[in-house]
């Protein structure tokens, strides 16, 4: 079934947090930072994956996802779903079926033999395409995989993701200025604030990870 309806984006946005928090995918911990892909430390991670495995909350999240992007950017907007590897595939296939559209999935590299291909599945030109990735942070990943996308002739103007960071300022002008809106279901801030509402950590952890939100790049671990 097509979810054509939904609840409005802030209710939305804190169910979304909830479900997080609920399935242990949020991590809050400033006394031993987690070190992230780009090297930089913060008292933060969000594991998206996890969704996946708890079928009632991965349900209801797609759904949410779904009729958000079709509400945004039109009912008969695409023609494919394309998942980027690796996180981005079980959620592209979700949103695909929701749709009834084809998916197909994008590598991060060719694979280095056979026909050496970045994408998986059947794009054709003159497909409009919707990229499905987990989260973005300042979204860099989501270039290279919509570049990819359009070296097909097919075009990408739309990238959804169940998490937004939303704590750099420049993520959301730079896939602008490649073409490209997002569409997310929550970010940061309403986890914060969810956890906060239900007391799920301590208010110095709490305290803590805000004041990383609003200066990500200037934080630093706290004296021991």
């Amino acid at each position: 079934m097509i979810p054509t309806a939904h609840i409005d984006p802030a209710t939305m946005a804190r169910l979304t947090a909830r479900m997080l928090l609920d399935i242990g995918a949020v991590h809050f911990n400033a006394r031993e930072p987690f070190t992230h892909a780009s090297g930089n430390q913060a008292p933060t991670y969000i594991d998206c994956r996890k969704l996946i495995s708890h079928p009632r909350i991965r349900s209801t999240l797609m759904d949410f996802l779904t009729a958000k992007v079709m509400g945004s950017a039109g009912f008969e907007a695409f023609d494919n779903i394309a998942g980027g590897e690796t996180a981005g595939i079980p959620f592209a296939a979700l949103v695909a079926e929701r749709m009834a559209l084809p998916m197909t999935y994008v590598r991060k590299k060719p694979k280095g033999y056979g026909r050496n291909a970045r994408i998986e599945g059947e794009m054709s030109e003159g497909q409009r395409v919707l990229l499905v990735e987990d989260l973005t942070t300042d979204g860099g990943s989501k270039l290279s995989f919509v570049d990819a996308i359009r070296e097909t002739g097919a075009s990408c103007a739309h990238t959804a993701v169940v998490f937004y960071y939303d704590i750099f300022p420049e993520t959301e002008p730079r896939l602008a200025e490649h073409g490209v809106a997002l569409h997310y279901l929550c970010t940061w801030w309403d986890v914060l604030a969810e956890a906060r509402r239900a007391q799920d950590f301590d208010n110095e952890t709490l305290d803590t990870v805000e004041a990383f939100l609003n200066s990500p790049r200037d934080w630093t671990p706290p004296a021991a």
